[in-house]
């Protein structure tokens, strides 16, 4: 059979099957691209296919839904409306596919008594066998599956059945033995480190993902396809290579490739090879040529990408990683809404920032399907079982253009939509490591998106969307133990490249000249300096409390993991006192020192939450603070009247005995004792008058094993019940939410309604 080329020109797209041009639209690409998968890959001709296409239910003339693409098993079939055997409903929009989110291909399936349903947008394809038995319950009734007949299998009901039965279950754990025993190919044949092989792997599947990518998730990158590749490469590109440095292995051509298909996400040097053999790379496309990385859902590839990672950097990197359950119960407890920006100023391998992108995403996605619930009633009205043929037909495509219309909501490739502004405008994060910022960011990509915020860059310092007073959540956990000396400086390097700051200065507009002077006015000078607690520890954790804390916007939210010592050693008091003054602490958890010790922690850790100050706040400790001090001043005002004068009037002479200057720093250091004495007396009474609860729990199952395995009784999930229901009665913050609901026009438009007003929908 004649391979189909889908043919485009001037704006205009030819249909096959109608046997004219029409106008190109991201739907008709999507519909026509797929027609030609049907007949070059799976052998189906055109004269069995029809587009928009309305039967004659079972011969009584009522014609309704339209099918986006309609196939039969025989031309005859067609011509006399006989049952369909496929249905193929076609969206634009790569938002993840769902069932009820398909609702007109899910209506035809069922009407048409058809045996299989594709779903396919410009993502991914979802194939469905069709028990219509089951076809009241709709969720029953359609069963996914790995692929569909080819044309030539029509005939053959053992063909059939085995294809019904090859059900899809391409779990996280298949994924995640799957990246396992690549990774095993790596370091058995070229002898790589954990971390260096694992660097290899990341550029592999990043070359699957964007060659499946460039195929709209219909073809798959094999190994056969590669070789296929390379063949046409050394036959018809290398010879007319001039310049040498291009004259390189295919492996590396490809690779060049995704590098600059990435290039804006800077995931790799663009000077960075392959570093494996060729025959590693073939071995590893081989084990990876039976799933379409593409088609393969987010939560799927992410979760086990995710436990891939912790398996490989067990130990030397281990600090980078935090367990999921200490992650999962962070997040929650925080409750970040949509919104509200979010950042991980020492954000590792992503963990934070994907739970929380996630944990927001999932709370859009159910509005939206009530949005969707909600407006179809309003659209079917009463009766609408009653309702006539054609009425039906039209409420069922004002139905179908309404959830594509919500659909794009959730697609984060599409600009303005909901899930588009959570990923490119609420998630941020910076790490100093650049394997773990890389790492981060392909984490990311794995579970669905929010990476172009993150950088590697050092997270003391600003860079581009992170600076002092912007974010409304911070989730941590910075680096324990190490010290910053007082020779570490602010130097060029840490400057932002002129091109970041064009960009940041037109996204932030002047609030970010003042971002910029954080590293712009202080190059030379000590990190420490851009401290105020670096008076009193260079230790890394503390830096970190004062720069989250600087980080948030009056009224924010921050979740830490800190060591116990911070809250509890005597040589930190003034550490927690410059902390209290600025932040409420919401609350304290206990966890076993088990949970980081494959990380290679040997102290015992806490996660502490606290909530900066609102103005009103502030104020209310500034006032706290005088009345404390005020009081416990009162005692030694005559003494201390005294000893200023006389302290003044030894200052005015302008010559001054052996004994005066002896009286001068007598009298120094008698104030310096009645100021201890003074900030002694005041803590209990500033207690005292800024008095709040705060709660404290000790776990001793936190979820996590000393060998970094998953325990039976984590104790997490009833404390963040416990506190969910506390934070209900004890209003702790007021989160920045902005709700989103929709109406419908008379016409049918869709339009988002918030508190900024109302936008009609793409």
């Amino acid at each position: 059979m004649e391979q189909l080329k889908v043919i485009e020109e001037n704006g205009m797209i030819y249909s096959f099957i109608r046997k004219k041009m029409l106008v190109a639209t991201p739907e008709e690409r999507v519909r026509q691209n797929f027609v030609a998968l049907l007949v070059n890959r799976y052998g189906y001709p055109l004269e069995v296919m029809a587009e928009e296409y309305a039967p004659d239910y079972h011969g009584r003339g009522a014609r309704s839904t339209r099918a986006d693409l309609v196939v039969y098993q025989s031309p005859e079939d067609l011509a006399r409306d006989y049952n369909a055997f496929l249905v193929v409903e076609c969206k634009a929009d790569n938002v993840k596919i769902r069932l009820e989110d398909f609702y007109q291909g899910t209506e035809y399936a069922a009407k048409v008594r058809a045996q299989f349903l594709i779903l396919h947008n410009a993502k991914e394809t979802q194939f469905f066998s069709v028990d219509q038995q089951k076809i009241p319950n709709k969720q029953e009734a359609f069963h996914q599956i790995v692929s569909i007949p080819r044309f030539e299998e029509l005939g053959d009901e053992r063909a059939l059945d085995a294809i019904r039965s090859q059900t899809k279950t391409f779990t996280r754990e298949e994924f995640t033995k799957l990246l396992r025993a690549c990774h095993n190919i790596i370091r058995n044949n070229d002898k790589l480190s954990p971390e260096a092989a694992f660097d290899e792997i990341s550029k592999i599947l990043f070359m699957k993902i964007q060659y499946e990518r460039d195929h709209k998730g219909s073809e798959v990158f094999t190994l056969s396809r590669f070789r296929q590749l390379e063949q046409d490469y050394e036959q018809f590109t290398r010879p007319t290579l001039r310049l040498r440095r291009m004259d390189m292995p295919y492996m590396q051509v490809l690779f060049g490739n995704t590098k600059a298909a990435f290039s804006q996400e800077q995931l790799f040097d663009p000077e960075e090879p392959i570093r494996i053999r060729q025959n590693s790379f073939e071995q590893i496309l081989a084990k990876l040529e039976g799933y379409n990385l593409s088609d393969t859902q987010d939560d799927v590839k992410g979760i086990a990408f995710e436990e891939f990672l912790g398996t490989t950097f067990r130990g030397g990197l281990g600090q980078f990683f935090t367990p999921r359950p200490i992650v999962d119960f962070m997040v929650h407890v925080l409750d970040p809404m949509e919104g509200e920006l979010i950042c991980d100023p020492a954000c590792g391998s992503g963990g934070f920032l994907i739970k929380a992108f996630e944990y927001v995403r999932d709370k859009i996605e159910q509005e939206v399907r009530q949005e969707k619930e909600r407006l179809r009633r309003q659209l079917e009205g009463p009766g609408y079982s009653q309702k006539g043929q054609e009425v039906q037909r039209r409420i069922n495509q004002q139905i179908a253009e309404m959830q594509e219309a919500l659909n794009r909501e959730l697609d984060t490739g599409v600009p303005g939509g909901r899930l588009y502004r959570l990923s490119h405008e609420c998630i941020y994060g910076a790490d100093a490591n650049p394997r773990m910022a890389r790492t981060s960011k392909m984490n990311m990509i794995m579970h669905g998106d929010g990476h172009s915020g993150v950088y590697h860059h050092d997270g003391f310092l600003n860079v581009e969307g992170i600076y002092e007073g912007r974010f409304d959540v911070i989730l941590t956990n910075p680096p324990f133990g190490a010290r910053i000396s007082k020779d570490q400086k602010v130097t060029e390097n840490d400057r932002m490249t002129p091109e970041q700051v064009r960009r940041a200065r037109r996204r932030y507009g002047k609030e970010y000249d003042q971002a910029l002077r954080q590293v712009e006015d202080n190059i030379g000078r000590p990190l420490l300096s851009l401290f105020d607690v670096g008076k009193y520890s260079g230790l890394t954790e503390v830096l970190f409390l004062e720069r989250c804390l600087r980080l948030l916007k009056p009224g924010g939210r921050m979740g830490m993991v800190l060591p116990e010592g911070v809250l509890n050693t005597a040589n930190l008091r003034r550490v927690r006192e410059y902390i209290e003054g600025r932040a409420r602490i919401l609350l304290i958890c206990s966890i076993p020192q088990d949970v980081f010790m494959t990380a290679g922690a040997t102290v015992k850790p806490s996660l502490v939450f606290f909530k900066r100050f609102t103005p009103q706040e502030e104020q209310a400790y500034q006032q706290a603070s005088q009345r404390a001090h005020d009081q416990a001043r009162a005692p030694y005002l005559e003494e201390e009247g005294q000893l200023r004068r006389q302290q003044e009037q030894l200052r005015q002479k302008r010559t001054r005995t052996p004994e005066e200057r002896h009286q001068l720093a007598v009298l120094k250091k008698r104030l310096q004792e009645l100021d201890a004495a003074v900030e002694e007396a005041a803590r209990p009474l500033l207690r005292e008058y800024f008095d709040y609860e705060i709660p404290v729990a000790m776990v001793e199952d936190a979820g996590i094993t000393s060998v970094g395995t998953l325990s039976a009784g984590n104790q997490l999930p009833q404390l963040l019940e416990e506190f969910s229901s506390y934070r209900r009665e004890h209003p702790l913050w007021q989160a920045a939410s902005h709700p989103v609901s929709y109406r419908l026009a008379p016409r049918g438009e869709v339009y988002r309604v918030t508190e900024e007003g109302e936008e009609r929908l793409p």
